[in-house]
């Protein structure tokens, strides 16, 4: 398996391997069908996550390697979630939603604690990440943003976006560009999927509203 760490070509000067090739594309792919609410958003997302394993080995980002295997594990989650959702639903579709008060709650306090006991843990080991904490911040909100995702909430969106804010400048500095560029179509395909899934819960939540009494 070498050669997913072999170089692909260059661009601008900057070093493309296969692995980081061959993984985001999956991942961009992955994105649009969660966007459609298609459950076949999740096996790709377990694939893209297999492959940039490899990406993240080859720069030495630990947190990196450990959001991939979240990525993983929360995309098996995830795909049985959804379908189980589609079997329940009237339309045999995703139904997406707004996150209650508490819920959004304990995403921000899981996201903060999460953060600082990763970020800790990277600090104690220098040899697993050479940006503890901007890794922490990643690992952490890959976690946070694919539950809310397997849940359905239209805050997936918002924690995608707070994680490419992070993650494009440290897949450039860490040698992974092709990464860094695709998380910038990531951030057009979030805000359009953002605003997709707002409108759907939205009208969803339309009828109970217009059938409350005054």
């Amino acid at each position: 398996m070498n050669w997913l760490n072999a170089q692909a070509f260059t661009v601008l000067g900057q070093h493309i391997i296969w692995s980081d090739l061959i993984g985001n594309t999956l991942g961009l792919v992955a994105l649009a069908l969660g966007w459609r609410r298609n459950v076949w958003t999740w096996p790709l997302q377990l694939v893209s996550g297999l492959v940039l394993i490899a990406a993240n080995i080859s720069v030495q980002q630990a947190g990196g390697v450990g959001k991939q295997l979240v990525v993983v594990a929360v995309a098996v989650w995830g795909w049985r979630a959804w379908q189980l959702g589609r079997r329940t639903s009237a339309d045999g579709a995703v139904q997406v939603r707004f996150a209650t008060p508490g819920e959004r709650a304990a995403l921000v306090a899981g996201a903060l604690t999460g953060t600082l006991a990763v970020g800790g843990l990277f600090t104690l080991f220098p040899t697993l990440s050479w940006s503890p904490w901007a890794d922490a911040y990643i690992f952490v909100g890959t976690l946070v943003a694919m539950y809310a995702q397997a849940k359905g909430m239209v805050e997936f969106w918002f924690a995608w976006l707070l994680v490419d804010l992070v993650g494009v400048p440290l897949n450039f500095a860490g040698g992974l560009a092709f990464s860094g560029l695709i998380y910038l179509v990531y951030g057009a395909l979030v805000l359009w999927g953002m605003r997709d899934w707002w409108i759907r819960s939205r009208a969803a939540q339309r009828p109970a509203l217009e059938g409350t009494p005054a």
